[in-house]
């Protein structure tokens, strides 16, 4: 089923879209086979949902709504239809989720599955919420799960499929999309998707609104299915929470006064200065996921 809004769907050289806004939000992710995931630790099906799942926070982030996505998927010659089946219903299975669709795109042979997405979104009226208007004096908060995707692949990493909740955050993101249209209809000033990991994309928002951050960290939610993973694994749940990305929840800075909405948490404070502290002082250890620093399965 095509999304609302579509004037012309697939079956032609190109699709077309209404735009009511006049303004589209465009996002592009692409996921390569041993590099984002892996079809020994995730089903087809899965992957599906998750190349969605990184496309559509995006969109959210901006404070929009997500109405439609284009997919480009490269599978070796030997690829079982099953395979792409599975894929392809994963994509709807997700796009579902916020009443989108996908309307078109292109499948070409490869040496190994890549999966390129661009996703659009409705701005509904409102200004796009960036990440360079957060001010100092603005609080921090999150929406969204914390440090489950990377507890989950520590558990793949050491050969285990258990606790499945755990386990199954990294192979399919739950991603709150509703929140940043939310966020942005209550006034957040600067808003991104956490994919790098808490620490990492709050510095991008630093960076980019030219201020500090600092987090308390007892202000960081720690699921308690983290905690019980992390003692069993004999590490810290906390560097998940900090450090881990892939979860595609929200981050956002919002003007004192504001109430935050329903669903978001306080984590810190925006401050005159640069760069990101826990507890006012810097954090050691790798804040996130670097793009060009790590190789294999994030």
């Amino acid at each position: 089923m095509l999304p609302p809004g579509t004037l012309l769907g697939p079956g032609d050289d190109a699709a077309v879209l209404a735009a009511a806004d006049a303004r589209v939000v465009v996002t592009t992710d692409v996921l390569v086979e041993g590099v984002h995931f892996r079809l020994d630790w995730s089903t087809p099906y899965q992957v599906g949902r998750k190349a969605m799942a990184a496309n559509l926070a995006d969109v959210a982030a901006m404070g929009a709504v997500p109405t439609a996505l284009v997919v480009g998927l490269a599978v070796p010659g030997r690829t079982p239809v099953s395979t792409v089946d599975a894929l392809a219903s994963g994509m709807w299975e997700e796009t579902g989720r916020v009443g989108a669709g996908i309307i078109g795109g292109d499948v070409v042979s490869s040496a190994e599955i890549v999966i390129s997405v661009t996703a659009l979104g409705d701005l509904r009226g409102r200004a796009p919420v960036t990440r360079g208007g957060a001010r100092a004096g603005d609080v921090l908060a999150v929406c969204g799960r914390l440090g489950w995707s990377a507890a989950g692949l520590a558990m793949l990493r050491q050969g285990l499929r258990s606790p499945p909740a755990v386990v199954g955050a990294h192979q399919v993101p739950q991603p709150p999309y509703a929140a940043g249209p939310q966020a942005a209809a209550a006034g957040a000033t600067a808003m991104i998707d956490i994919s790098d990991g808490l620490l990492a994309d709050a510095g991008h928002l630093a960076e980019a609104s030219g201020v500090a951050i600092d987090i308390d960290s007892a202000a960081v939610p720690v699921a308690a299915e983290l905690v019980e993973v992390a003692t069993a694994l004999g590490v810290d749940a906390r560097r998940w929470v900090l450090t881990g990305g892939e979860d595609h929840g929200l981050l956002a800075c919002f003007p004192a006064a504001t109430a935050l909405p329903a669903g978001w948490t306080q984590l810190g404070l925006v401050c005159e200065g640069r760069g990101v502290t826990v507890d006012g002082r810097p954090y050691r250890g790798r804040a996130g996921w670097a793009h060009f620093g790590s190789r294999g399965d994030r």
